[in-house]
């Protein structure tokens, strides 16, 4: 019987130790290059460049220009930088500080992991070219770059002697094709493939939940919106707008501003912002604008007197988006707050607090509602304007 019951006993540790075997997942990390070790492929980068790269190889990276550094935050390892711009470096004195007043999530998560680092460059708005000489001292093994220019780039990979991938995201950001196949190149550098179309599938199925929410909304229901206060180097104020914010045509918004020479952020007249002031069923103010536009309300109280939103208390802001090129994530969640404000009955079941949380969750793997929301330039977080009272 003794006999009997070990076999049994033994039989039994067996067979556990064989399920655990079977059902162990590598962690993604860990998972299994699909490619031979040292296989070189050859790949083509945002702007039409082949480079050839070792995918999942790489364990010293830095990133310059502005945006590579956020991009790469979204699907590769922090712990493999081993330099970073100044710029992302908030425990420098020394160092561009025109944004640090706006939250940038990819700063907020992992600010601590970039404080530690050398520095690869100033960074910045004013940094228009790589700093060579400082990305080598950082003795990268890839770059990940956003300076657009091919030449530039080709030499710079040619004095640094290791691969330089450009990034890229397009006109429409956040929504753009340009930024899926840039995620999707950093999932094949990083063998982070399923993280990239995880996140890729994530904004398409918010887009579409979005557009399906407001897609029987009638011609005549759709109120008429001004955006302003969209960065543009730096500078804005209610006169910054664009006539193609995609973000309207997804919640399927009309917009005042139809007949600019030119597509992208810019300026319009104070005549033209006067003439537009009786069609303003809403008015967005981006949180970024704040700054420049109270000293104006405080000067000339009377700025505001053509507009309609203004004086109907349809006044609502938005957090900053563009710091240092577009924070990705900010800017999906600003849709969300203009599908509920456009129509607070369709999107009543939204909590801007738990929308951020899921977003930036999504995107970078933290909750940041709350340090977002805490940094001076947002205000306490998404907002109606009391505008008797928020510019004085």
């Amino acid at each position: 019987m003794k006999i009997k019951k070990s076999l049994a006993i033994m039989l039994v540790l067996v067979m556990l130790l064989a399920l655990c075997s079977c059902g162990k997942q590598p962690t993604s990390q860990q998972t299994e290059s699909k490619y031979e070790e040292n296989t070189e492929v050859s790949i083509t980068d945002m702007i039409g460049r082949e480079v050839s790269v070792n995918p999942g190889t790489y364990k010293r990276v830095v990133c310059i220009g502005a945006g590579a550094l956020r991009m790469y935050s979204y699907i590769a390892d922090p712990a493999l930088l081993c330099g970073v711009e100044d710029i992302d470096n908030t425990t420098l004195a020394e160092r561009p500080k025109m944004f640090d007043s706006v939250a940038r999530p990819y700063v907020i998560a992992f600010g601590d992991i970039f404080a530690a680092l050398p520095s690869c460059g100033v960074g910045g708005p004013s940094a228009q070219a790589a700093e060579a000489e400082k990305i080598l001292a950082c003795d990268p093994d890839l770059v990940i770059s956003e300076y657009e220019d091919v030449e530039k780039e080709d030499a710079l990979q040619e004095q640094l002697g290791v691969p330089v991938i450009t990034l890229k995201s397009g006109p429409d950001g956040v929504f753009d094709d340009s930024f899926k196949s840039s995620m999707r190149l950093l999932g094949t550098l990083f063998e982070q493939d399923e993280k990239a179309e995880a996140l890729i599938s994530f904004v398409e199925a918010e887009t579409k939940e979005i557009s399906n929410r407001t897609a029987n909304v009638a011609e005549q229901d759709k109120p008429r919106v001004y955006i302003c206060g969209l960065g543009n180097w730096g500078t804005t104020n209610h006169l910054m707008t664009a006539q193609n914010y995609k973000a309207f045509d997804l919640v399927n918004v009309k917009n005042v501003v139809t007949d600019l020479a030119n597509p992208g952020i810019q300026p319009i007249e104070e005549e033209k912002f006067v003439a537009l002031g009786k069609d303003m069923d809403i008015m967005i103010v981006d949180a970024a604008a704040v700054k420049n536009i109270k000293p104006l309300y405080q000067e000339d109280q009377a700025m505001f007197d053509a507009c309609k939103a203004w004086n109907d208390g349809e006044v609502y802001l938005q957090m900053a988006y563009n710091a240092y090129y577009t924070n990705f994530e900010t800017a999906l969640i600003n849709t969300w707050f203009l599908a509920k404000t456009a129509y607070p009955d369709l999107f009543a079941d939204v909590d801007m607090v738990e929308k951020t949380n899921e977003i930036t969750k999504a995107f970078l793997g933290k909750e940041l509602a709350e340090e977002i929301f805490a940094y001076p330039a947002s205000f306490g977080g998404y907002q109606k304007i009391d505008t008797q009272t928020f510019f004085h």
